[in-house]
């Protein structure tokens, strides 16, 4: 496998005729995980571009996620100077340092400001950390030396979640927005989930499984069992630097919780990888190989995601 970016960014071709049918399916599609730029670590695409790639795929909706700010702004003036555009564009705040952590006060204006998704801390977060020296070691840097990251938990010392979390949760649950566990670990996020449900949270997402956050097949099986969408980050299923499993394995992990509780979101926009469009045709290609009928790729890569976005989405 060749990560070089020559390659990578070239379109796949899988045949006249599938290329055709993928086209098809991935209209309607819906990425929850757009890693596209201006941002801190260097990204092959920006906002603008990831939108037109987007619109020209059919896309039905876009969420642009940076670890370090919130993207709102650039969605309603990417919106207003491309009238008539079809593809909806969101946005969320990412609980790390530069928000202020586990700031209530961040999530508060992310709401007010048409934000859709709140993601527990990810580069800052406590377990990723930790984890410098093995699953994140190659994580992708900052073109520029950044402040060192202070670690964050949702846990107080006593292994309870502190006040500041509480109050997120309450903020999530009135708004009915999106809560994504980051990179928290999954013992964290055991504790997180199972108060976001008795607070009245409807809308949850693991983000990358199998990825620094250290979910067992079982842990997969119980907690879609509750209510919690899996996101599997596309970028680890296709060739590229993010690339981890094959097709074999993503079937195995759709299983465990069930095409309904599965998301697929691209997590691409990183050098070394495909852009998110091209992901997207590249991971309906193996879902057609492992056997997945229409209906349930189309579920997979937009129906199961549009209903956690606002209804007009």
């Amino acid at each position: 496998m060749t990560t070089d970016q020559s390659d990578i960014d070239i379109k796949k071709s899988f045949g006249a005729e599938r290329d055709a049918k993928i086209a098809g399916l991935l209209k309607g599609a819906v990425d929850l995980h757009c890693h596209s730029g201006p941002a801190a670590m260097p990204r092959i695409l920006d906002h603008h571009e990831a939108t037109m790639d987007a619109e020209e795929a059919g896309f039905r909706a876009l969420v642009f996620k940076d670890h370090y700010y919130v993207g709102m702004s650039h969605s309603a003036m990417i919106e207003k100077l491309m009238p008539g555009l079809q593809v909806k564009l969101y946005s969320g705040v990412a609980l790390n340092n530069p928000s202020g952590g586990i700031n209530p006060h961040a999530v508060d204006h992310a709401i007010k400001t048409g934000g859709q998704i709140v993601w527990m801390p990810t580069l800052a977060a406590k377990n990723h950390i930790e984890q410098s020296a093995k699953a994140t070691k190659n994580f992708p840097a900052s073109k520029k030396p950044m402040l060192k990251a202070e670690p964050l938990t949702v846990l107080d010392e006593a292994g309870k979640l502190t006040d500041a979390t509480l109050k997120i949760l309450d903020l999530i649950a009135e708004a009915d927005i999106i809560l994504a566990g980051g990179h928290l670990h999954v013992s964290e996020q055991g504790i997180l989930f199972d108060e976001a449900i008795r607070r009245g949270v409807k809308k949850m997402l693991v983000n990358h499984p199998t990825y620094v956050v250290e979910y067992s097949d079982e842990d997969i099986r119980s907690f879609a069992a509750l209510g919690v969408h899996m996101e599997h980050s596309i970028c680890m299923f296709v060739e590229g630097r993010g690339y981890k499993h094959d097709g074999a394995r993503l079937k195995q992990l759709i299983e465990l919780a069930g095409i309904e509780k599965t998301l697929l979101c691209s997590d691409l926009g990183l050098t070394g990888s495909p852009r998110p469009v091209e992901g997207y045709r590249r991971i309906v290609n193996t879902l057609i190989e492992q056997g997945f009928d229409d209906g349930q790729i189309r579920a997979l890569t937009g129906g199961n995601a549009i209903k956690l976005l606002p209804a007009d989405g």
